[in-house]
């Protein structure tokens, strides 16, 4: 199907109207595919990348189908999803969404508080959108009825897989009715994703949208190639070199990005860190620091990349390379947004390049190289002179051990 127009896809003037005030006026690939069959109550698999507009795609028809909020209290549709972020990305979507309709969602997400979000259900929830342990939680707690669902979504399913969710999910779907639509979307189609759909749905719908560009032509990425023990002094001399932009820092450990934060502190960098330690209260008050201007540096691991959505960050640094092609591009997409320019430094290790080699061979990516002064990846005189830096360094971070927060 060919349309230029949510209007074409079958969508009421309400929702368009919506959409305009909130400058969408022109469906991505993936909600062409996926509206029409959202709304005939087809089951769906969809396969499209992050960033493609999943979450409207899905988001759309379940309004439509909804429409007015329920009498009653129990939810009607249910959207799964991996992470805290991404959960309260889509429960403040579906909000703007379904404005004309004034349909209630909620996310119920690890991390905030049980009460506030049991008080919410007892209002009433059109629309339930959690993370699979809560919502495991509140079964266990007898308090989401499910007897009303009509629509499930899986959403972001090759994560939930990664992530481990799977006996989860598996448990929550015990106690949806067995006669409901069900959509899946996941960023990659893997054999595993696969036999999940083969589970949850009934001779569904398989929509894929064309795999776009690795990275948009206005990202600029380089690579360089650096000692493990000098990458801190290098990020703080590329931190130097921009003493105005906004940077989102990539590390492979919760470990390794306090362990930054704590020498980005303690040389006088506002930051903030995200990872899966830190409770959600801390999380949001994290990125709410980054978006305003307020922090300068936020330190993540990958558990952000898909749950960040700031479009004027300008440079994204890898810290630690990827272990896989997908986890570069999730965390690279977060930059060069909306037709922004940004740039992608990673900081690549001699025992981290064949990780980077593998990363520009699946993704078709040439990655250029670039040099710092006083910086390589070979034990030169200049590098080794780095010594007595790294070492006034580290006593500084011992001797403040709290990244800087914005005042409250």
């Amino acid at each position: 199907m060919n349309s230029n127009s949510f209007e074409e896809l079958g969508l009421s003037a309400p929702i368009v109207r919506v959409l305009e005030k909130l400058g969408i006026t022109v469906p991505t690939e993936i909600q062409i595919k996926t509206i029409p069959h959202g709304l005939a109550g087809r089951d769906v698999l969809a396969s499209a990348e992050t960033g493609s507009g999943k979450t409207a795609a899905f988001l759309l028809p379940i309004i439509e189908r909804l429409q007015k909020p329920a009498k009653g209290t129990k939810p009607r549709a249910l959207v799964l999803a991996p992470t805290r972020e991404l959960a309260l990305q889509i429960e403040a979507n579906a909000k703007s969404y379904s404005a004309p309709y004034k349909l209630r969602a909620v996310a119920l997400v690890g991390g905030e508080s049980v009460t506030k979000q049991l008080n919410a259900l007892s209002r009433g929830a059109d629309i339930i959108i959690a993370t699979p342990g809560r919502l495991n939680d509140f079964i266990l707690r007898k308090v989401v009825p499910f007897d009303l669902i009509e629509v499930f979504v899986l959403d972001e399913a090759d994560r939930m897989l990664d992530m481990g969710f799977l006996p989860q999910v598996r448990r929550i779907m015990n106690y949806l009715p067995r006669k409901r639509q069900t959509m899946l979307l996941s960023a990659t189609l893997s054999r595993a994703v696969e036999q999940l759909a083969r589970e949850m749905t009934a001779s569904p719908i398989r929509v894929e949208a064309a795999r776009p560009a690795a990275t948009v032509a206005t990202l600029t990425q380089s690579a360089y190639s650096v000692l493990s023990h000098a990458k801190v002094p290098l990020l703080l001399r590329l931190l130097a070199d921009d003493a105005e932009g906004s940077f989102l820092v990539f590390t492979e450990t919760k470990r390794g990005a306090d362990k930054v934060a704590r020498m980005l502190a303690a040389n006088r960098h506002s930051v903030e860190t995200i990872h899966s330690d830190r409770n959600q209260s801390q999380r949001n008050r994290a990125l709410a620091s980054f978006k305003s201007g307020r922090v300068r540096v936020l330190v993540a691991t990958d558990v952000a990349a898909r749950g960040i959505d700031v479009d004027d960050i300008s440079h994204v640094i890898n810290y630690d390379v990827p272990s896989t092609p997908e986890g570069y591009l999730h965390r690279v997409g977060r930059t060069a947004r909306a037709g922004r320019e940004g740039s992608a430094l990673t900081l690549v290790s001699p025992e981290e390049e064949s990780a980077l080699s593998l990363i520009e061979r699946s993704t078709g990516l040439k990655i250029k190289r670039s040099k710092l002064s006083g910086f390589s990846d070979g034990r030169s005189d200049q590098q080794v002179s780095l010594a007595t830096e790294i070492g006034r360094l580290r006593g500084q971070a011992s001797r403040s051990f709290r990244p800087r927060r914005a005042s409250r």
